[in-house]
């Protein structure tokens, strides 16, 4: 099985002013496209060839990890984003779950936003849920690490990598961080909680 681009539900200019689509076009076009096709060239005649990209990643380690993690994340990041036309209210279940775990929405979005921010280097953000105890916490990964290696539920991530919004917001990483929640997809988000 190889893995394969995923389209995107918006167009690549949906998401401005938050992303230009100049950015989009390097960032999906490019970067999220190359993670694939190098994954591809690595998982040929492989045990990995027949796994999904969510296997892989549970799986493997070094270069393959490295380039279906990133694709992995890539695309769960994408999924998490729509035109702020688009975004509707929280879904109850997933308002309630953030209100019980942080007491606030305001206190998440402050929680996530100071993760994200002092995220050193590159990396992803995420607000993930342990599937036994279903508690939500904001953890960061660096590189193409990716909190699915800790059996962990992912509901939101944002890429903190550069090549994400520098061509944007060069070194303000909070403006963009701050623009992110105005474009999320909570319908997205709340299908991934664990009820």
């Amino acid at each position: 099985m190889s893995l394969f681009l995923p389209k995107l539900k918006y167009e690549l200019d949906e998401l401005e002013p938050f992303i230009s689509a100049r950015t989009m076009d390097f960032h999906y076009n490019k970067h999220f496209q190359n993670y694939i096709n190098t994954a591809n060239t690595l998982i040929q005649d492989t045990d990995f060839a027949d796994k999904s990209l969510k296997e892989i990643v549970q799986t493997s380690i070094g270069p393959i990890f490295n380039n279906a993690a990133q694709a992995f994340n890539h695309e769960f990041y994408f999924n998490c984003l729509c035109p702020k036309g688009k975004a509707v209210q929280i879904p109850s279940a997933l308002a309630e779950a953030i209100n019980d775990n942080f007491g606030s929405l305001a206190n998440f979005e402050e929680q996530f936003t100071k993760n994200a921010i002092g995220n050193f280097g590159s990396g992803w953000t995420w607000l993930v849920q342990n599937p036994v105890s279903r508690k939500l916490s904001i953890v960061n990964t660096g590189n193409a690490a990716t909190p699915l290696t800790d059996g962990m539920s992912v509901l939101l991530c944002i890429d903190v990598w550069e090549h994400a919004y520098y061509l944007d917001y060069q070194n303000r990483r909070k403006d963009y961080v701050l623009e992110f929640f105005d474009y999320i997809d909570w319908d997205f988000v709340a299908s991934n909680l664990i009820k």
